[in-house]
């Protein structure tokens, strides 16, 4: 009898060690978010984002990028402040997170697309891997970003003040948005006086073709990935299709520009055909991806969002040997 009780104890206690653990979450690549104009960097929408990535990439660390930890003041920089001065901030905030040293991917949503093709052209340390835009503008924006409505005093104050004067100096160093401001009329005037969106696109004033900084394609060929996601019924960049490297051609005369006008498509650019950003390079071989999302800007739908970045985000990384999600751990005591 008592050896019968101890078999069966035996037993118990194999059939309770033998069974499934489950593996730990696998090292990811990291991913860093920037906000984008309107926002914060933790907002409701920021955070319930981060969630839901997190619950596709299990383990996955998260960084937002910020320009004052108070909400209320980091939504006021995605307004007015100097896109040079800011980019700085952020690159030195990237290289003091220890998770990001061996590189990361990166999301940027509206303005803050165009601002972390910056960090990679610029700056790259620590590199970026896969960089997602969401509805950015690129080639900048013929006609000033529309504010949700009325009630958005930031957003209407920044708007009338870039009016009176995009290409000034103050509006220059002030204004975010007059700083990726494309007038296709006023290429000379937009060449020699912005201060952002034509260095970092190499688009550099006549006769100035040694000017160009070589350092930008190198660093944005570096990438693995380039994804460029379009708004299909987008109304608050002008042209829409900036989001893809597009911007409106110069209108010959008044009738003209009345009239829709024809878009330049990213391939007929001449930033893209003399490769000054490495733009070229990348989707010659294979690395530029073009996709569309249906709505309005930044109209996030499940659709969306989540095909792109289950592929794009979240790599597991090579050197995790402890991760093998095809087996079962046995635990045998």
């Amino acid at each position: 009898m008592l050896l019968s009780l101890s078999v069966l104890l035996l037993s118990l206690i194999y059939l309770v060690g033998a069974s499934p653990v489950k593996p730990s979450e696998p090292a990811r690549r990291p991913l860093v978010i920037w906000h984008g104009m309107g926002d914060s960097y933790a907002s409701p929408g920021m955070l319930e984002f981060m969630s839901r990535v997190r619950q596709m990439h299990p383990g996955i660390f998260i960084h937002s990028v910020y320009l004052d930890e108070n909400l209320e003041e980091d939504e006021r920089a995605g307004f007015f402040g100097d896109v040079n001065e800011q980019l700085h901030t952020v690159a030195q905030q990237l290289a003091n997170i220890t998770e990001l040293r061996d590189g990361f991917d990166a999301i940027g949503f509206s303005q803050a697309g165009q601002f972390l093709r910056a960090y990679v052209e610029v700056f790259n340390a620590p590199p970026v891997h896969n960089l997602l835009t969401f509805g950015s503008q690129h080639m900048g924006v013929s006609d000033l970003p529309a504010c949700r409505g009325a009630w958005d005093v930031l957003c209407q104050l920044a708007r009338r003040a870039a009016r009176g004067g995009v290409y000034t100096d103050w509006a220059q160093r002030n204004l975010i948005q007059a700083q990726y401001f494309r007038d296709p009329d006023r290429l000379d005037v937009y060449r020699a006086r912005n201060r952002f969106l034509a260095p970092v696109n190499n688009e550099v004033p006549d006769g100035g073709e040694g000017a160009r900084n070589e350092t930008y394609a190198v660093n944005l060929a570096r990438l693995d990935t380039l994804v460029l996601v379009l708004f299909a019924q987008d109304k608050t960049v002008v042209p829409k299709e900036s989001a893809w490297f597009g911007s409106y051609a110069p209108s010959s005369d008044a009738a003209e520009e009345a009239k829709e006008r024809t878009i330049i498509p990213m391939r007929l650019q001449p930033l893209y055909q003399q490769d000054w950003i490495g733009l070229r390079t990348l989707d010659e071989s294979g690395r530029v991806v073009l996709e569309t999302c249906e709505g309005e800007h930044m109209q996030l739908t499940d659709e969306c969002w989540r095909p792109l970045v289950q592929r794009y985000i979240g790599s597991i990384l090579d050197g995790d040997k402890s991760y093998h999600p095809e087996q079962q751990v046995l635990r045998v005591w």
